[in-house]
């Protein structure tokens, strides 16, 4: 749920990014819980849905953005916690999002700029028919749980590590500790926004502070240690206040609303992740330890796929023989960025070119391309 944030030296790439991964316009005759496809049109100040009252089931939702700022688009139970979402469309251009939906009240969130709480639309979604799924999905909703709690156990222990360096004051220690300790968030990360609340406190950036917000977590931490070079009592407290908010998602994290196809948007989404915040260096401005998150959300999006793709293998063949060699690509790419051969040592972002940026770039956007149409390829047929 980031924004992006473009600098000078970015831009270009960042929009070129931007445009591969959300795909241009493009019709969809796609059934949705026994209906047509929802349309979802977005403007600057408005969010017309083409329906407020569908069944449930699989519902696909068909997002155009006529306005002229990046847009985001949610569904949201009425506690905002996010059903499904599509970040990161263009002006001018359209998504799909797939999602499986209970019956109850929901809101659609339009977010032109991705800033604040949206341009919303209350919907309701009625029983429909029960959503047949291959038992295999099952299990592999049951093994994604374990392992998001599984990156959530195993990142508490390396928080310590950084939040206690932070503590005593010790600058390099810190510093040494600080990405490690964000690598399970960041294969996990579209499970911990999910819940709405946690992701802001704990992983926001200066430039996406809504109005009133208190800027807390990893990033003012990383802003300290490398920008200001300094670790205060301000900074003590907010290592605190990150072992709280993290132990808070700990707690949550197994009570997440997963299904098959938010695995498959959440592995997608992890894509876009490095393709408008990693690829351009914008994450981790300070530190420029960017290349550690980006080997994690492809991490994490590839676990979600390996475990779904038995049953996407089924309905869709060529499309997962695209993703295998896509996945492999890019892995294969990434590797190239090591200073070790099997740890999480990579070259600092700041010292990339602009030309093996754009390489990267154009190999994210060419896997975020087919992840897109895993979670149509997961619905049964």
């Amino acid at each position: 749920m980031r924004p992006v944030r473009l600098s000078v030296v970015t831009a270009a790439t960042a929009v070129a990014a931007l445009t591969a991964v959300t795909g241009c316009a493009e019709k969809s005759d796609a059934k949705a819980g026994g209906g047509d496809t929802i349309q979802v049109t977005a403007t600057d100040s408005s969010c017309k849905v083409s329906t407020t009252e569908f069944p449930a089931g699989h519902v696909q939702f068909a997002v155009q953005n006529k306005g002229s700022k990046v847009t985001e688009v949610y569904l949201l139970f009425p506690d905002d916690r996010i059903v499904a979402e599509r970040e990161n469309i263009g002006p001018g251009l359209s998504s799909t999002l797939t999602a499986e939906v209970k019956a109850g009240s929901y809101e659609i969130a339009c977010k032109p700029g991705m800033k604040g709480s949206g341009i919303r639309q209350k919907v309701t979604v009625s029983g429909g028919k029960a959503v047949k799924r291959d038992p295999k999905l099952d299990a592999a909703v049951a093994a994604y749980r374990k392992y998001v709690q599984a990156q959530a156990d195993a990142t508490m222990p390396k928080v310590k590590v950084f939040t206690d360096a932070v503590r005593k004051g010790d600058l390099a220690a810190a510093r040494k500790a600080y990405a490690p300790s964000r690598i399970g968030w960041e294969r996990t990360e579209p499970v911990a926004e999910s819940f709405g609340d946690i992701d802001p406190k704990t992983d926001t950036r200066a430039d996406g502070l809504e109005k009133g917000q208190k800027w807390t977590g990893w990033h003012r931490l990383e802003k300290a240690l490398w920008q200001d070079e300094k670790i205060g009592a301000t900074e003590k407290t907010l290592a605190t206040q990150l072992d709280k908010d993290l132990a808070d998602w700990q707690r949550r994290v197994g009570t997440a609303e997963i299904t098959p196809t938010s695995m498959a948007n959440g592995a997608k989404e992890l894509l876009d992740e490095v393709a408008t915040g990693k690829v351009t260096g914008e994450e981790e401005r300070y530190s420029h330890t960017d290349l550690v998150d980006f080997k994690a959300n492809l991490e994490g999006a590839q676990q979600a796929y390996e475990l779904l793709k038995p049953v996407a293998s089924k309905n869709d063949p060529a499309l997962t023989e695209e993703l295998d060699q896509q996945f492999g690509s890019l892995t294969k790419l990434l590797d190239h960025y090591r200073t070790d051969k099997t740890g999480y040592d990579f070259v600092s972002y700041d010292k990339v070119s602009e030309k093996d940026r754009k390489g990267l770039s154009d190999a994210v956007n060419a896997l975020a391309e087919p992840l897109s149409k895993l979670a149509a390829a997961v619905v049964s047929k």
